[in-house]
């Protein structure tokens, strides 16, 4: 293939302007994929995001195409850090072994993890880019599609308008959600008490109650935006798991554990916390069964690509350290002496982390570091490959990152590791692993877009060394913002109605020891945000309904309960049959129903939603007869408004969880339409603003779309 800019020419690439408008690019967008991953459970690839506004800043600055991929390049490498970190950090406070999630040494810990596994993902990209960028058995359809955006970019046209009008409309939206200027959620408990029947309890008859919880789709632009992007079709099968978790199986567990546990006149409030209780502690376990045959099941229908990725990997790593140096600008590749000190300093940093961070012996700490890197290899190596075939955005992370852990917890029991320190040790190479496979992945789909425009390999993996440089020492804030930022708010607002119900003390006495005794208000106040969230046994933080976090609470509850021997292997089991059962009934992807079970039930519902959305796109472009050329641009209309939608809503949402968390007073005094605006996001009446925001995001996802499908004699561009 001959690329847009030959080797022979000489334009600027590796320049100043490219480079920092990269890093600031990998930052945004890292942090917004951070807020998407934590509440949603899914991330989305930045290259398309990063070439239209890398695109649209290097034209104002008067740049060419060449810093232009530079900028794209650098710009998306955030994403992947953060899908890496987002799926493995938050596990170490939900596993209980970081008590508090914002101390020095944990950002230390999570900056070297994250680092760590970026420049492993680096380091193999640059030993297997060549053979597989220039294999003409890998498609690489989203990086046609990236290379498409920025050639388009040379002329007039530009996707510049529908993605910043997106995000500004994303933005508004999720001030006034934030502001508390319309009714966020709406909740009914049909009771069951009409059809009560008698059944065996405790040896005694006992009348089973319970009940169903009616709910809203979650008023959410990047709930939406997410749906749109994964279709229908996935979409419907992460709402077909909230359905079996809230419509199935939370009604029938509570209608037998109602009895002699609920009063006889217990109110909706009571069955609804219940019910949460249910979901929590129950259902989540089962869908996490459900989940590791789900990933499983997504591997095995993979095995043919993944044995074909492992066996080219072992023969480039020869070809790679036998080829003489090229000195063809378009295929100069970072130098094999380079590379192994590279994979060499990662390896001793694992390797110091595992031995002096988490406590463990030598031993396993030389043990841990050895399966990061050879874990990181082949699933780098792997996830290269997979992003060939299928897109970044198809990259089964969770499912490489799952067995990674897994293999590396086994381990850690034939090493007779227990405890804190071999949990610790789990994580952290499961961490370094998924953050090596996502980075990997997401450069290789870069540097084949690089490959079809002209740039050069080695800058663009030398600036790639600098996003990751630089998003493994930020992208830790985000975490830190969102995390402390929900829970300050909650704790706030639990304060508040302790106060006004002139309560004065809360006596502890949970698990952490340094906590047991009785605490004044005053003193609740001036504790950390992790200590007086256990103190109050408030629901915030990572693995709440604010930021469920699935993949991290799946491998929280996998490593403690493999490394410890208590998993709750019932509940477990049970899940894995359910999955064994999808499996067997060819449903398309037993992975993502699982999740829908383990995410709140307004979140599947939204994303639903938006996928439906998309299949009425799909529908509408069929009936006004769109060629496939006008089909093409109308989906990659559509995937351009969707992606703002959902950049939009999560830089503001940061922005107001940075306002929670430096405590920030941003409420609103007096009235608004006539109402007190706290009083106005819990009134039933007032639900009607959210249909109408609702609708006028549908609309939106609808509409541009439809009114941007071209000419129909103009050819085809690559699908976004």
């Amino acid at each position: 293939m001959q690329p847009f800019i030959s080797s022979d020419q000489n334009l600027r690439e590796f320049t100043f302007k490219a480079v920092v408008i990269g890093l600031v690019l990998s930052i945004i967008l890292g942090a917004a994929n951070a807020y998407l991953g934590l509440k949603a459970g899914m991330t989305i690839a930045a290259t398309y995001p990063a070439a239209v506004i890398g695109m649209a800043l290097i034209k104002i600055l008067k740049g060419n195409i060449l810093e232009e991929n530079i900028a794209r390049t650098v710009g998306s490498i955030g994403e992947s850090v953060a899908a890496g970190a987002i799926f493995t950090l938050p596990a170490f406070v939900i596993s209980g072994i970081w008590p508090r999630f914002f101390t020095a040494g944990n950002y230390m810990t999570s900056a070297f993890i994250m680092f760590s596994g970026g420049l492993l993902g680096i380091m193999f990209v640059a030993l297997l880019r060549r053979v597989m960028v220039e294999d003409a058995e890998l498609p690489y359809p989203e990086s046609l599609a990236a290379a498409e955006i920025h050639k388009a970019g040379q002329g007039a046209a530009s996707g510049t308008s529908y993605l910043f009008g997106a995000m500004a409309v994303g933005g508004v939206i999720q001030i006034l959600n934030s502001l508390s200027l319309y009714a966020t959620t709406w909740t009914k408990w049909v009771s069951f008490k009409a059809a009560l029947t008698k059944v065996a309890f405790k040896g005694k008859a006992a009348a089973g109650q319970g009940g169903l919880l009616l709910t809203n789709p979650g008023i959410s632009p990047a709930f939406l935006g997410v749906g749109y992007i994964i279709g229908p079709k996935l979409g419907s099968l992460t709402f077909a798991g909230g359905i079996i978790a809230w419509g199935l199986l939370v009604p029938i567990i509570t209608y037998f554990v109602a009895p002699g546990i609920m009063p006889e006149q217990a109110t909706d409030a009571e069955w609804m916390t219940l019910a949460a209780a249910v979901w929590r502690h129950i259902v989540r376990p089962i869908a996490i069964g459900g989940m590791l045959v789900g990933a499983s099941f997504t591997l095995f229908k993979m095995r043919n690509s993944l044995i074909t990725g492992l066996k080219r990997s072992i023969s480039d790593v020869k070809k790679a350290a036998s080829s003489e140096v090229i000195v063809d600008r378009i295929d100069k590749d970072i130098s094999f002496n380079w590379i192994l000190v590279g994979v060499v300093f990662a390896a001793i940093c694992a390797l110091l982390i595992t031995k002096f961070i988490f406590g463990t012996t030598l031993l396993v700490a030389f043990v841990a570091a050895l399966l990061a890197v050879i874990l990181g290899f082949f699933f780098a190596a792997v996830s290269g490959y997979l992003v060939g075939i299928i897109g970044s955005s198809n990259n089964p992370m969770s499912g490489l990152t799952l067995t990674a852990l897994v293999i590396t917890a086994l381990v850690m029991v034939m090493l007779g590791v227990r405890g804190n320190p071999g949990i610790a040790a789990v994580l952290g190479v499961a961490a370094i692993v998924c953050v090596s496979s996502g980075v990997a992945g997401e450069m290789l789909q870069d540097l084949k877009a690089g490959h079809i425009l002209g740039g050069t390999p080695w800058r663009m993996e030398v600036g790639d060394i600098l996003g990751v440089i630089l998003s493994a020492g930020l992208l830790f804030l985000p975490l830190v913002v969102l995390h402390e930022g929900f829970i300050k708010k909650a704790v706030n607002e639990d304060l508040n109605k302790r106060q006004a119900a002139q309560v004065q003390v809360v006596k502890y006495e949970g698990a952490r020891t340094e906590l047991r005794g009785e605490h004044s208000l005053a003193q609740i106040k001036a504790m950390a945000p992790d200590d007086q969230k256990e103190v109050l046994g408030l629901d915030a933080g990572f693995g709440s309904q604010e930021l469920p976090a699935p993949q991290a609470g799946l491998m929280a509850d996998l490593s403690r309960g493999i490394v410890e021997g208590k998993m709750q292997w019932a509940l477990i089991v049970v899940g894995m049959l359910m999955g064994l059962s999808f499996v067997l009934m060819q449903v398309r992807s037993p992975m993502i129903v699982s999740v829908g079970m383990y995410l709140p039930f307004a979140t599947t519902f939204a994303i639903c939603l938006g996928g439906l959305v998309k299949g009425l796109v799909e529908m509408l472009a069929e009936r006004k007869g769109f060629n496939d050329a006008q089909k093409t641009r109308v989906e990659n209309v559509g995937v351009l408004v969707a992606a703002g939608l959902i950049a939009g809503e999560a830089l503001v949402g940061l922005l107001f969880a940075s306002f929670a968390f430096f405590e920030v007073n941003y409420a609103l005094n007096g009235f608004v339409w006539g109402m007190n605006a706290s009083g106005l996001a819990n009134a039933p009446k007032a639900f009607f603003v959210s249909l109408i925001i609702l609708a006028i995001v549908a609309a939106i996802l609808v509409i541009i779309p439809m009114r941007n499908p071209g000419a129909a004699d103009e050819p085809a561009p690559p699908k976004a």
